[in-house]
């Protein structure tokens, strides 16, 4: 647990940000009730006829499905769509929004999860760096782009986990369409609206160099998150790390604050209520 003047450091640091750089990553979607995928026993518990099956995580989420079995594909990312869709934002997310109000930076997001959470939360400007779930692409891009999932309505079999209804087409070519997601081995991936996010994001640092980077639930198993936290904060120390197995922060160069995404932010916000 944080000790009180770990938690009274950060929250004197929020305090007194310009702007708030919020880099997320799986662990800030489990108070919301998202599966965490943390290794295979995890993955499994959250998917038990993926464990009857033997497969794991890195092998569903294999670009090549699309071609070889698109049942199995989209019975893998149809679900999670449906998921996600479904998902209400915990309470922390509404907490990192009302204290970038009164910050003349406001608050932007880097994050490398595909739930789309922090765009129903109302964050304005996000980065998602990996894509989007409620995005699709053509399986063999043509030039069509990117396009919204709103239209697809994924129909699963949840004992065979694989999808049992129409799947969507390309506009353009008619092919399968595929979420918008970087997967493992991809070399499909149309990454040009996460890169223009990107891009955004790091405009907007250059506007304001005295902000204040929160990191929550980003594991060193991907460490994007984790690395770009790091050099957003770097010469400043202005790093506040949440994270309850891995909090900690190579040469102290910030606050590391060992715990979950929302307790802790809920514990910040009782510090700065009370001034």
């Amino acid at each position: 647990m944080p000790t009180n003047e770990e938690l009274g450091r950060a929250a004197r640091l929020i305090a007194g940000a310009d702007a708030l750089l919020v880099c997320a990553g799986a662990g800030m979607g489990v108070d919301s009730g998202l599966p965490d995928f943390r290794g295979d026993e995890g993955f499994w518990r959250a998917y038990p006829p993926y464990a009857r099956l033997g497969l794991q995580f890195v092998e569903l989420a294999d670009p090549r499905h699309f071609a070889e079995d698109p049942a199995l594909a989209w019975g893998f990312y149809g679900h999670r769509l449906q998921l996600y869709r479904e998902t209400v934002p915990h309470q922390g997310f509404a907490l990192l929004r009302k204290w970038s109000e009164a910050k003349p930076g406001g608050v932007v997001v880097f994050t490398s999860n595909v739930d789309g959470q922090f765009q129903q939360a109302g964050f304005p400007l996000v980065a998602e760096i990996h894509g989007s779930i409620h995005h699709l692409q053509c399986s063999h891009p043509c030039g069509t782009g990117i396009w919204p999932a709103t239209d697809f309505a994924p129909r699963i079999d949840e004992d065979s986990m694989r999808a049992t209804g129409p799947l969507p087409q390309c506009p353009a070519c008619g092919r399968l369409a595929r979420p918008n997601i970087l997967m493992f081995g991809d070399f499909d991936w149309v990454s040009t609206r996460s890169d223009d996010q990107r891009r955004a994001v790091h405009e907007w640092r250059r506007r304001y160099p005295n902000l204040v980077v929160i990191e929550l639930g980003a594991g060193t198993a991907v460490p994007t998150v984790r690395r770009y936290a790091e050099l957003a904060s770097a010469g400043t120390g202005a790093l506040i790390r949440i994270n309850p197995r891995e909090p900690q922060i190579r040469h102290n160069r910030g606050i590391s604050l060992a715990g979950g995404a929302l307790d802790t932010l809920t514990t910040l916000d009782a510090l700065l209520t009370a001034g």
